[in-house]
């Protein structure tokens, strides 16, 4: 199966998967630093060594939400197929994930000339339901543009004007400004040295590692999840390879234009191992 690297392209710009929390080079790192007792429902999917891999959002009591390519990068579907649950650790406990529902324009990946109509999601059934933690809510308006969100991941660590540098697996926080809510969502790495620069004061970027982790915004009813994270396009300037330079794009998947699709999963009861079923055998 293709490497997810440069599976599609964004607007002609070539398009990474999401990589951990790079930060401005001049705020201190200590800010970032994120408890995961105060997101209790964001969950790492796979451990290699320290380096941790992949984020999901529990967002029902038996549903959590993840970039579909998520479930190729890691060992989730495969071991399913082997064990019948993939075990994950949410809020401090082990829960057991034992089907997989990926988006159905998640079949684009591989068709360049369609790739900006694919949807990069995927819907994660756990074998019981959790009375704990409480599930995140989607975000629901349409107004994302120009709001602040906070951005989460445990992947590649880095600053703006080095890019990623190292993976310490610590959980980290950073804030970003929607840039643009077509689609998808985009938020502009943007350099505090450089006249009318609009970086907000913890400005960051998701890393490697950091793909399927949650753009939230904060409302009156708490923390909402807007976007997913799927991918960076790499800053104009960075040479090949590097990735987390000022001027960098993170791309996420704008949950409110994908309600219907999770709701239907979720509140219709679908059968999800024949899902499971039918998307291997496109495979």
């Amino acid at each position: 199966m293709p490497s997810r690297i440069l599976i599609f392209t964004l607007l002609l710009a070539s398009i990474t998967s999401a990589h951990a929390i790079v930060i401005r080079h001049d705020t201190g790192y200590a800010r970032y630093v994120a408890s995961e007792s105060m997101f209790p429902s964001v969950f790492w999917l796979e451990q290699r060594s320290n380096r941790k891999i992949c984020v999901a959002t529990l967002i029902d009591a038996q549903w959590a939400l993840t970039a579909a390519h998520c479930v190729e990068e890691t060992d989730l579907r495969a071991h399913i197929d082997r064990a019948g649950e993939y075990v994950v650790q949410i809020a401090g406990l082990m829960s057991g994930i034992d089907a997989v529902v990926m988006h159905p324009n998640y079949a684009l990946r591989y068709d360049q000339d369609h790739a900006n109509e694919e949807v990069d999601l995927a819907l994660l059934h756990l074998s019981e339901p959790l009375a704990m933690p409480v599930p995140m809510s989607l975000y629901r308006e349409q107004d994302e543009l120009d709001r602040v969100a906070t951005l989460l991941g445990w992947g590649f660590f880095g600053v703006g004007t080095t890019g990623i540098q190292s993976d310490d697996g610590r959980f980290r926080k950073a804030n970003n400004r929607v840039t643009e809510a077509n689609g998808r969502l985009r938020f502009d790495f943007d350099d505090p040295r450089q006249p009318q620069s609009r970086a907000v004061e913890l400005e960051g970027l998701p890393g490697l590692g950091d793909s399927g982790g949650p753009a939230l915004l904060q409302t009156e009813d708490g923390w909402r999840i807007a976007g997913v994270a799927i991918g960076e396009i790499a800053a104009a300037s960075a040479p090949a390879g590097v990735q987390g330079l000022y001027g960098a794009v993170a791309i996420y998947e704008r949950v409110s234009g994908h309600l219907d699709w999770i709701e239907s999963v979720i509140n219709a009861g679908v059968k999800v191992r024949d899902q499971l079923d039918n998307t291997h055998s496109e495979d």
